[in-house]
């Protein structure tokens, strides 16, 4: 593969904008990077899944772990959107782009960045938490329900 300066900025935009698809590890590692292929199959996995409690009305255990699958890996981008954001940039460019004259300069850009992947990553954890403690409750009460029958 042939030695192409990686610009920092674009890592970050891509694992903020287009999250859970493994695009930033494509764009770093190229075609060879495992992280990229696990990350699109847990998306993929994810979005079955969301069909799959949608058509199962929730009561699929695979839908939901299919689901739980899918939002890893949209987090796992968002987090390292902030990994590669915070790493300085002496060191982001000795691991990726060794021999080259250009060098990465992080600015506002990427703060804009990390700022809008801590809101946004934020709310889908939380929302995702409060959904599933919120079907594990009804799940509960429906149990109770059919016990005191």
């Amino acid at each position: 593969m042939k030695n192409t300066f990686k610009s920092k900025l674009v890592v970050c935009l891509l694992s903020l904008f287009l999250p859970g698809t493994g695009l930033h590890w494509l764009y770093l590692k190229g075609k060879n990077s495992p992280w990229f292929y696990l990350q699109l199959i847990a998306l993929l996995f994810g979005v079955w899944g969301w069909f799959e409690l949608a058509h199962t009305e929730k009561a699929s255990l695979l839908g939901w772990l299919a689901v739980a699958l899918g939002e890893i890996s949209l987090l796992t981008s968002w987090l390292c959107t902030l990994v590669f954001g915070l790493r300085l940039d002496d060191r982001f460019d000795a691991q990726f782009n060794t021999g080259q004259t250009k060098k990465n300069q992080s600015g506002w850009l990427i703060i804009i960045c990390m700022i809008i992947t801590l809101l946004v990553g934020a709310f889908v954890l939380m929302s995702g938490l409060a959904i599933a403690f919120e079907q594990y409750f009804i799940s509960q009460v429906e149990a109770a329900k059919e016990i005191s029958k």
